[in-house]
C-alpha cells in the first residue's frame, strides 16, 4: 500500500552535509559556503526553521540573518541521538545505527536509550557505527574542538560521535561562545563544533509556545549575535538545529494499554511521535494490521521494510535492521503515543516533542554568519 508520505524536494539540503561542507569550506571547495580561515558549526537543539520564524519577534538576530531558502532537512527520526550521530560523521540512522532515542539492542533483546545508553543500558563502545569526522580531520592533522558542558566530558555518546576532537567544557552559554571564538581565531584551519542544548531542555519541559521558551531564545540569538562580532572576520559560522519541536497538551496523548494494540508486543522503543515497535515472534504482520486499522488517520504507520524501502534512514546496512522495530508508528497529527503500562509515567508530564515527520519537526535552520553569510 502506498505510505503518502511527507513529499521531500529532490534539492532538499541534509544535515548529513554540514560538516562536510563546512570543511569543504576551509579549502574553498564548499557548493553551500564561502571560503573561510576557520569554521564553527552552531548547533542549537530543539530550534526547528518553523519554531523560528514563528518567535522571529523574540530572535531578532538571527530571523534577520536567515533568508526562506537557509533551512536544511534533519533525518529521521527527528530526535537528538540519530541527528547528532548524522551530523558528526556525515551519515544516515541507516548507517550509524542510531535510529532513535530509545532502540533495540538485538544481542541483549533490550531496549537501550541511545543518548545515555553506554552508561545505563550496557551498550558497547562501537554500538554507534559511523565514523566521526572529526577523528578523521584530527588524523589529517587539522585542529578540531567541541565547545559544549562540561557533564558531556565523557560520556558514551561524546565518544561514539566526537572522539579525535579537542574537549572544552564551559557551562555558561556566553562562556561557550567566547571559547569558540577564540579557538577557531587562534587556529587557522580549525573546526570547532559548538552545542547548546538550552531550547531543547526548555522546550520539552514548558513547550515551545511557553514564555520560558521565548526567554531562552532571547538568550540563544544574543549569543549568535555576540558570536557573530567575536569572531575573527575569516571565520565562517553555521547556525543549525538537530529538530524541531512541536507542543503536545496531556489532553492530546494517545495512552496504550492491556489490549488489541499490544497483543503480540515484544518491546516499545523510540519517542513519543515516533514508536518502534517490535513484535513477539510471527505476530509482527497482526500487529501492523491492528495498528494501522486504530492509527492510520493520524500516523503513518509502516512495516519496517516498508520504511527501508521508501529511504527514511537512508541506506541500512545488515548489522542495523533487527533495531528498527517491526512496525513503526510515526505521528502525523498533534499527538503523543504513550505505553501506559509502565510503572514510571514521567515522560507524560513533557510539554515540546519531536521524532516524527512533518515539516516542523524535520526543518531546521541552515544559516551562515561571518564568512559564511551571503
Amino acid at each position: 500500500m502506498s505510505l503518502s508520505l511527507p513529499a521531500e524536494s529532490p534539492r532538499a539540503r541534509s544535515l548529513t552535509g554540514v560538516l562536510p561542507e563546512s570543511i569543504a569550506a576551509l579549502s574553498g571547495r564548499s557548493a553551500w559556503f564561502p571560503a573561510a580561515r576557520s569554521a564553527i558549526v552552531f548547533v542549537l537543539d530543539g530550534l526547528g526553521a518553523a519554531n523560528l520564524r514563528a518567535r522571529s519577534g523574540h530572535a531578532r538576530f538571527l530571523a534577520a540573518a536567515m533568508a526562506r531558502r537557509d533551512v536544511v532537512q534533519t533525518v529521521f527520526p527527528s530526535t537528538t541521538a540519530a541527528a547528532l550521530a548524522a551530523l558528526l560523521t556525515g551519515q544516515q540512522p541507516g548507517r550509524t545505527g542510531m535510529v532513535g532515542y530509545r532502540a533495540l539492542d538485538p544481542a541483549t533483546d533490550r531496549v537501550a536509550n541511545q543518548l545515555r545508553g553506554w552508561e545505563h543500558d550496557g551498550l558497547p563502545e562501537d554500538w554507534q557505527r559511523g565514523a566521526p569526522l572529526l577523528e578523521s580531520e584530527t588524523a589529517d592533522g587539522r585542529s578540531c574542538f567541541v565547545v559544549t558542558k562540561k557533564e558531556y566530558a565523557d560520556t558514551g555518546f561524546t565518544r561514539s560521535t566526537m572522539r579525535g576532537a579537542q574537549f572544552v567544557g564551559v557551562d555558561e552559554l556566553d562562556g561557550r561562545v567566547e571559547a569558540a571564538a577564540e579557538l577557531a581565531a587562534a587556529h587557522p584551519g580549525a573546526l570547532v563544533y559548538l552545542y547548546a542544548p538550552d531550547l531543547d531542555a526548555i522546550g520539552h519541559r514548558h513547550g515551545w509556545e511557553s514564555d520560558e521558551w521565548s526567554a531562552t531564545l532571547e538568550k540563544v540569538d544574543a549569543a549568535a549575535s555576540r558570536l557573530s562580532t567575536a569572531i575573527h572576520p575569516q571565520t565562517g559560522v553555521v547556525v543549525t538545529a538537530d529538530h524541531g519541536m512541536i507542543d503536545v497538551p496531556r489532553h492530546r496523548h494517545v495512552l496504550f494499554e492491556e489490549g488489541t494494540l499490544t497483543a503480540g508486543l515484544r518491546h516499545v522503543g523510540g519517542e513519543p511521535r515516533m514508536l518502534h515497535l517490535y513484535a513477539q515472534d510471527g505476530a509482527a504482520s497482526s500487529l501492523l494490521h491492528v495498528w494501522r486499522a486504530a492509527e492510520a488517520q493520524r500516523s503513518w504507520v509502516m512495516a519496517r521494510d516498508e520504511a527501508i524501502e521508501a529511504g527514511l534512514f537512508g541506506p541500512v546496512d545488515d548489522a542495523v535492521r533487527s533495531r528498527i522495530g517491526d512496525v513503526l508508528v510515526a505521528a502525523r497529527q498533534g499527538i503523543a503515543y504513550y505505553d501506559d503500562r509502565v510503572a514510571d509515567t514521567s515522560p507524560q508530564k513533557m510539554v515540546g516533542q519531536h521524532g516524527s515527520l512533518t515539516t516542523e519537526e524535520r526543518t531546521v535552520p541552515l544559516i551562515g554568519l561571518g564568512a559564511f553569510a551571503r
